[in-house]
């Protein structure tokens, strides 16, 4: 941990990059320059280095300099019109996606500038912004607007979200199979024998209709009674559940989705995510625990050649920071 705004930072700063094959900034456009290590300064001390700068609404355009977080490139990018409610009012959806996203495309493309790195060891520059990875994680639907020049129609019919007498459930009517089991289930022999459901596309154009004869049924019924009928009659549908409820399935537990791990600073073990493709976490691995800043200050230093004395001085300068805890 270097305070960069300290010359005896940044001399020691180049000094660790010589060897480094990545360098990440997050700052603002223009703000690492200042600091003295922009791409061109810093291709030249590591003359292969990946060079990631990971902002809010790129490097470039008129937008640059402006701060954004997760939430105001949810507003820029369309995401929260997507995501209105059933008044039509422009939700956040209070999960990060969008910082989530970014940072999984910025893994994905230094793993490959690093393997493209065999044959042509020159630096590159990565620009990789917030825009861009909300922009992406609605690219299936956000790319079909703009082919059609228009939003495309509601999707499955019946389907979304539906009240019961307890909570709420999620319906997925796809097929035409799928629509026949569901009157079934409704024992509606009477919209199943109307040639014009057979089709989603009619079902649409009947939604207000359709919707006004299930909604007072599904809450006739608890989340677990719609649940359990529907999937044992195979048709997609889930129980909506907070995260405790979601923690407490057996479902996930039986997956070894979470991991209790033991946390700098904390008392207990804390409830972590296994990271999909790779093995579960256990106690006492090194990437099983979240690292303080500054953790690793004296091990960086004294791998870079630095001397107990000089690394001595940049901690007693405040140039350079360890862990308090």
């Amino acid at each position: 941990c270097l305070d960069l705004k300290q010359d005896e930072a940044k001399a020691a700063l180049k000094r660790v990059l010589k060897d480094a094959d990545v360098f990440l900034e997050g700052f603002r456009p223009g703000v690492i320059d200042r600091l003295g290590f922009g791409y061109e300064v810093v291709k030249e001390i590591a003359p292969s280095v990946v060079y990631v700068s990971i902002s809010g609404y790129g490097q470039t355009g008129p937008l640059s300099r402006q701060p954004a977080m997760d939430p105001v490139l949810q507003a820029f990018t369309g995401f929260m019109h997507a995501n209105r409610g059933a008044d039509g009012v422009p939700l956040r959806t209070q999960p990060i996606v969008v910082d989530m996203t970014t940072s999984m495309f910025a893994h994905q493309a230094v793993a490959a500038a690093l393997y493209a790195k065999r044959d042509d060891p020159s630096p590159r520059f990565l620009d990789i912004s917030l825009m861009q990875g909300a922009a992406h994680l609605q690219g299936v639907r956000m790319t079909s607007t703009l082919q059609e020049g228009q939003e495309p129609p509601p999707g499955s019919t019946p389907g979304g979200v539906y009240r019961c007498s307890d909570g709420y459930l999620q319906v997925l009517i796809l097929q035409e199979r799928d629509w026949l089991t569901f009157c079934d289930a409704f024992g509606f022999d009477d919209w199943k024998a109307e040639e014009k459901y057979r089709s989603n596309a009619g079902r649409v154009a009947d939604i207000d209709l359709i919707n006004a004869r299930i909604i007072p049924i599904f809450r006739s019924k608890t989340t677990a009674e719609w649940n359990g009928l529907f999937s044992e009659k195979g048709l997609m549908n889930e129980v909506i559940n907070d995260y405790l409820e979601f923690a407490d399935h057996p479902h996930p537990n039986a997956t070894g989705l979470f991991a209790k791990l033991p946390q700098p600073g904390y008392p207990e073990p804390t409830t972590l995510l296994n990271i999909p493709g790779l093995p579960a976490l256990e106690p006492g691995m090194d990437r099983a625990k979240a690292p303080v800043i500054g953790s690793d200050t004296a091990a960086i230093l004294a791998e870079n050649g630095f001397t107990a004395d000089e690394a001595a001085a940049l901690l007693a300068s405040g140039a350079a920071k360890e862990a308090t805890a």
